[in-house]
């Protein structure tokens, strides 16, 4: 090859490479706003509370979804080991550690506990709600029951005493042949004998009403319990990179169903999962759904005769002080 085809390939091989690192950092976004220390941070620390509680430290000028860093404010989730082994029976810990670098073990309840741990594999899938005990020295444990290989998100949503709100979250790993689910938009579920239902319409960038409807062989549930100091408890990740919403019933929410409605904030167009815990005869479910922002579409089951919905509501469990 003489030099001067030499040089257009090596042109030609450089302007690959920087097209596609730039395809890569527009997914990914800028560095700083995940991974920038507590003094250069631009994520917001913002929980996403669907009740008014938003999390904003003073020195962060952007509002980010929750759950997108693992440190921020000078606070940081960490795990004490990132690999999770199926069906262990081992608990799973970490702590928290604040702006000095030791472990916070200071936390304001917030619907009731003090810590809240979401996890869910990176496929949307596998949800647990999880409510973690902390030993004097700081460090949160709690089992972690894992069947599913794959990459999961854990997310861990608490209030330092004397700060605000935050949302961090750090991946975790099951190793193992990792088989992805895809979801379809569905807007039912059906879990341990109920039937949960909802309505209203997802609008990127503002306050969405929502609405969810629960019965019970047919019949509409009228005396759902209190669970987290609500009836329900709503907690949305967009598909993706998962970034995280936590919502609560509309504050003038008094009924025990069947109707338990919602004011999600989702942050910009797109599909959320969701998933409502709610509480009747003394245990928690879970049902899930996906949807994407834009008018109310057809379930896909009722949309396709040949297709069916993907979703997989969790089982019912009794309420404790290590589950929902």
């Amino acid at each position: 090859m003489n030099t001067i085809a030499r040089l257009a390939a090596f042109g030609t091989a450089l302007t690959l490479v920087i097209g596609g690192a730039y395809g890569v950092g527009a997914a990914v976004g800028p560095l700083d706003a995940v991974t920038a220390g507590p003094e250069h941070s631009s994520d917001t620390g913002d929980t996403g509370h669907g009740d008014g509680h938003r999390g904003t430290a003073p020195d962060d000028a952007s509002d980010l979804p929750g759950g997108l860093a693992s440190s921020l404010s000078g606070y940081t989730f960490t795990p004490t080991a990132s690999a999770l082994a199926l069906d262990d029976t081992d608990d799973f810990t970490f702590r928290i550690t604040g702006p000095g670098g030791e472990a916070v073990t200071a936390f304001d309840v917030e619907h009731d506990r003090r810590m809240h741990l979401i996890v869910v594999r990176r496929d949307g899938s596998a949800f647990q709600h999880l409510h973690p005990t902390m030993t004097p020295d700081g460090t949160w444990s709690v089992p972690l029951p894992v069947r599913a290989a794959g990459s999961y998100r854990a997310f861990a949503d608490f209030t330092p005493t004397g700060a605000t709100a935050i949302t961090l979250g750090v991946d975790l790993t099951a190793p193992g042949l990792f088989e992805p689910i895809a979801h379809l938009p569905t807007r039912s579920a059906s879990v341990d004998g109920y039937e949960v239902t909802l309505a209203g319409d997802l609008v990127g960038g503002q306050a969405s009403p929502l609405t969810l409807t629960v019965h019970r062989d047919g019949r509409p549930v009228t005396d759902l319990e209190p669970y987290l100091g609500a009836h329900g408890h709503l907690v949305a990740l967009r598909e993706g990179d998962l970034a995280y919403l936590h919502v609560h019933p509309d504050r003038e929410e008094t009924s025990a169903g069947p109707d338990i409605p919602f004011v999600a904030d989702v942050p910009t167009e797109g599909r959320y999962r969701l998933f409502l815990d709610f509480r009747h005869d003394g245990v928690v479910r879970t049902a899930e759904f996906t949807v994407p922002t834009g008018p109310a579409v057809p379930d896909a089951a009722t949309a396709s005769p040949t297709t069916s919905p993907t979703t997989s509501p969790a089982a019912g469990h009794a309420d404790d002080s290590h589950g929902h």
